[in-house]
């Protein structure tokens, strides 16, 4: 996903740095980030001021956002300031809605993930742990025990059905009154061998009266 590596800084290579100052001297990198707190950006009704996790051992960036599909826990993965994105633009701090933002959410596009739409954030299951790499491909989220249920199978008829000949027709037509014969002697054969039965119980029974 661009030319940014897909790892966040250790806490050592930040440790000269105070809090304040980590946020300018993270390497850029696409990492996981949790997000820890979101909160309405005044007068601005899509935009959510997001504080996240990026695992870099210092303050949580802050950084706004539109994408409606975040909350407090999820797993994003975050463009860091100094990234360079996909169509060749650099992540900046920027004042978004009046409010200072210090990197932005990637969605499936930005990161050459399959799936995925655009302007919504790109969400990693929680197995991935705040300053990971996030995945090349979008993951599945959840487990098994939260898949759909699979669809009842369904017969679906061809839009084009092949015309049948003259023969074909005539040849299914006898296949189908054979078929619906050989029900018929089945039957019956069923009901011979019942009524047979039946008359073998009525001697039984018969032939132990004499006898008694």
């Amino acid at each position: 996903a661009g030319p940014c590596p897909s790892a966040a800084p250790s806490p050592d290579t930040l440790r000269s740095h105070s809090p304040h100052e980590q946020h300018h001297q993270l390497m850029p990198a696409f990492v996981v980030g949790i997000v820890q707190a979101v909160s309405p950006v005044a007068g601005k009704d899509k935009l959510q001021a997001l504080e996240v996790d990026i695992g870099s051992g210092g303050d949580p960036l802050r950084i706004v956002t539109n994408a409606s599909n975040v909350r407090v826990d999820s797993r994003v993965v975050v463009a860091t300031v100094g990234c360079e994105l996909r169509d060749g633009t650099t992540v900046k701090k920027a004042a978004v809605g009046g409010v200072s933002s210090e990197g932005m959410l990637c969605d499936a596009p930005m990161l050459g993930w399959v799936g995925g739409g655009a302007g919504a954030a790109a969400l990693v299951p929680e197995t991935f742990s705040a300053g990971d790499a996030p995945p090349a491909e979008r993951p599945r989220m959840g487990g098994p025990a939260a898949a759909a249920p699979a669809a009842p199978a369904v017969e679906v008829k061809p839009l084009f059905e092949k015309k049948l000949t003259k023969e074909e027709k005539k040849a299914a037509a006898a296949a189908k009154k054979a078929e619906r014969e050989a029900k018929k002697a089945a039957r019956k054969d069923v009901e011979g061998v019942e009524g047979a039965m039946a008359e073998l119980a009525v001697s039984g029974e018969a032939e132990g009266e004499n006898t008694s």
